[in-house]
């Protein structure tokens, strides 16, 4: 007993001369003892820039949200409508081939009836090119696969013809110079 009492002492003694029991070899041992475990003006201030921080992102997200929703709908708005120009101007043929069916009821002049015919082809098709449908030149044009399907292959009549198309079952169009549908051809070999 006597001996634990002497190093309580001496543990005492040290404490009063200055002498530092918490030995670190970077650190003075009071230094621990006298920093502040946390600032806690510190930590208020990043936990209110955490919150908004937090608040901007899911501000960010619901806007992503509604612009993603919003272009869907325009998206299928688009689709839906994207053939009206054209629906349109293709309802004045469709006038036109009324009276010319009316027309061909009550005439049997053959020349009038074809002259109107003609003309609501030829409004037919002006229409289309109007809104960029253009033919495609297939006839003695070189077999090309980009734009010709070859539905046969017949005997050339001529050497100069071996390769080319020489009948066009199906023309072919483009779309302001894309390929919407491709010519079903007849190749000579």
């Amino acid at each position: 007993m006597e001996e634990q009492a002497t190093t309580t002492s001496n543990v005492n003694e040290e404490l009063n001369q200055g002498i530092d029991i918490n030995t670190d070899e970077n650190a003075a041992g009071t230094s621990h003892l006298n920093e502040p475990v946390t600032d806690d003006s510190q930590l208020d201030k990043l936990q209110a820039e955490l919150q908004e921080q937090k608040d901007k992102y899911l501000r960010l997200m619901a806007e992503f949200d509604n612009f993603r929703r919003r272009t869907a709908k325009e998206r299928i708005e688009l689709i839906q409508t994207a053939g009206k120009d054209v629906i349109v101007s293709l309802l004045d043929v469709l006038d036109d081939c009324d009276r010319a069916e009316k027309q061909l009821q009550s005439s049997d002049d053959i020349t009038v009836q074809r002259e109107g015919i003609q003309l609501v082809f030829n409004k037919l098709r002006s229409n289309l090119q109007s809104k960029g449908v253009k033919a495609m030149e297939s006839i003695h044009a070189d077999f090309d696969v980009e734009k010709h399907e070859a539905i046969t292959e017949i005997p050339a009549p001529t050497e100069d013809l071996k390769g080319k198309v020489l009948d066009e079952v199906m023309k072919g169009y483009f779309l302001n110079d894309k390929i919407i549908r491709f010519a079903k051809v007849v190749v000579g070999k």
